[in-house]
């Protein structure tokens, strides 16, 4: 299992339920990478997508505790056991944990890789995530050079960590 993720020099990932920042680099690279592959997620991530609906060219898995909830479009699993029975289906180099921060730091111990964009600025967030450079089972495995961000002023950064 992979996670990917956007963070901001000090690992949060939002802000009031919603990203740091929109970034089109940045959402072109996610869309590339999850196209066509398993992405896990949370019914609070769902509900910051267009109209509330699950992403395009993907299987969704929304983890939530509620057994009424069913969103249309998503396999809905409402324990970490009932995820991993699930998950059992797929390859597990093509699952994507995608959010938000309660599921990122539940799953995090069952990743392999990370794929981050680092926003190499501060935000104001009330989410975040484990600052992968400070866990010693973390290490840098391919980083792109700084980009400059169109309309910003800040850069973004292209990473992937694996766990050693």
């Amino acid at each position: 299992m992979n996670l990917i993720v956007a963070v901001d020099n000090n690992w949060g990932i939002g802000y009031k339920g919603d990203l740091l920042a929109r970034v089109s680099m940045d959402l072109k690279n996610f869309r590339k990478v999850t196209s066509g592959k398993t992405v896990v997620y949370g019914s609070n991530t769902l509900a910051t997508f267009p109209g509330g609906k699950v992403l395009p060219n993907r299987t969704n898995i929304v983890l939530n505790w509620d057994p009424d909830y069913a969103p249309e479009g998503a396999i809905v699993v409402h324990s970490l056991d009932e995820l991993f029975e699930e998950l059992k289906k797929y390859d597990d180099e093509e699952v994507f944990v995608i959010g938000g921060a309660s599921v990122y730091n539940q799953l995090l111990p069952y990743c392999k890789n990370a794929y981050i964009t680092k926003f190499l600025h501060s935000f104001e967030s009330d989410a975040k995530i484990p600052n992968l450079d400070e866990l010693p089972e973390w290490k840098v495995k391919w980083q792109d050079e700084p980009i400059s961000v169109e309309d910003a002023d800040f850069k973004i950064q292209f990473m992937i960590y694996e766990k050693v």
